[in-house]
């Protein structure tokens, strides 16, 4: 059989559809009830008192530094392994980007560098850190915040890749990605390969209404018709503060509320397929650990191989299209150019010198996987 597999894609099925042209066929296709049901239902999936939709991930992470109030020049802590916006964000604000180093064996900024270069510098040197639950592992958010709240930092957690998993604290409880316990905001994706599609989208959740208020005014221009200092009429607006037109529609919100819905089925499978993964490769190849009491949302199931290139070619020879997540942000030309070049990032460096994404999707056949284990295991021997 000729098989033709990515690393990820979207699975639209016909609810989706159906949803998608309701919502075409209601009266507004924008700002109107379905954002504030997404919102709402997104809020409650991940446990957070309120969420807010955006018309993608980067402007959440944008929105985000600002609700923080991070100002030109201040320096927010970063990881290397991440898609560039998890970095950008502090750009955007003229921020400055500082990477710790990542755990070589989960792929997470690790805690201990993050704690080395904090303490490397004076208090108040540093504004925030932006973790990321990389690959959909949830990122032990707990320590992060001890050590935030020991150095006054403010943390935005980017859970781009991991709506659905979740890691154990100290005192036992599960703690869903983006539930605002130990994070001031939580952003997800809902880009085409992500678990939610709308085919582009994004949400941001928080318990703190202050935060909630200031993300709202921001993302919509910094228009609003409440607290105002005067009123005309009811035409009457103001514009409070200068804000970005970052809006989700309301057809990519019905999208994303029957997505939603299914997200739970689409984590358990992606973890039967991880466990597939991981029973043929146990011993022979190099994969992401999983901390105890951690349940791994698995946008991606990375290996480590010394042939990399060689793996990716041959993977592709054979119609799976395999991917590398992610260059590292620092060895970036842009970043190079701003004073980036000599980086002392070892693991990060280290790992990206050996990373590959197999495929990894809800809709991955049984016997498609099998045959992407084959032909790894072909190279690999």
């Amino acid at each position: 059989m000729a098989f033709k597999i990515p690393y990820g894609r979207q699975n639209i099925e016909q609810d989706d559809i159906d949803a998608v042209l309701k919502t075409l066929q209601a009266d507004f296709l924008t700002q109107g009830p379905k954002v504030k049901e997404f919102e709402e239902k997104f809020a409650s999936y991940v446990g957070a008192n309120y969420a807010l939709a955006v018309n993608n991930a980067t402007s959440g992470l944008h929105l985000s530094v600002l609700a923080m109030g991070l100002k030109e020049g201040e320096r927010v802590i970063t990881t290397p392994i991440t898609f560039a916006a998890s970095a950008n964000c502090i750009r955007f604000a003229n921020g400055e980007v500082w990477f710790a180093d990542i755990d070589p064996d989960t792929y997470l900024l690790s805690i201990e560098s993050t704690r080395k270069l904090i303490e490397s510098k004076p208090k108040g040197f540093f504004k925030g850190i932006i973790p990321v639950d990389f690959a959909g592992l949830p990122i032990n958010l707990e320590a992060f915040k001890e050590l935030a709240d020991e150095h006054n930092l403010w943390i935005i957690e980017d859970a781009c890749h991991a709506p659905g998993g979740y890691f154990t604290d100290s005192k036992n409880t599960i703690n869903n990605c983006g539930n605002g316990n130990y994070a001031d905001i939580g952003v997800f994706s809902f880009h085409p390969v992500k678990h939610i599609a709308c085919g582009e989208g994004g949400m941001l959740t928080t318990n703190s209404k202050e935060i909630y208020t200031k993300l709202s005014l921001l993302r919509t221009h910094g228009i609003t018709k409440e607290n105002m200092i005067e009123n005309h009429g009811g035409w009457y607006y103001e514009m409070q503060e200068l804000g970005f037109n970052y809006r989700l529609t309301d057809f990519q919100s019905a999208l994303g509320i029957t997505q939603l819905a299914k997200n739970n089925k689409g984590v358990q499978r992606r973890n039967e397929i991880s466990n597939n993964y991981k029973k043929a490769f146990q011993g022979k190849i190099k994969f992401q650990s999983l901390p105890k009491g951690t349940y791994n949302a698995h946008h991606l199931f990375v290996i480590e191989t010394e042939n990399r290139k060689d793996l990716y070619d041959f993977l592709r020879s054979h119609n799976v299209f395999a991917q590398i997540h992610y260059i590292p942000v620092h060895k970036l030309p842009y970043y190079q150019n701003i004073g980036y070049s000599n980086a002392n990032l070892v693991n990060a460096e280290n790992y990206y010198s050996k990373c590959i994404s197999l495929p990894m999707y809800p809709s991955l056949s049984n016997e498609e996987q099998k045959f992407v284990i084959d032909k790894v295991l072909e190279f690999i021997n």
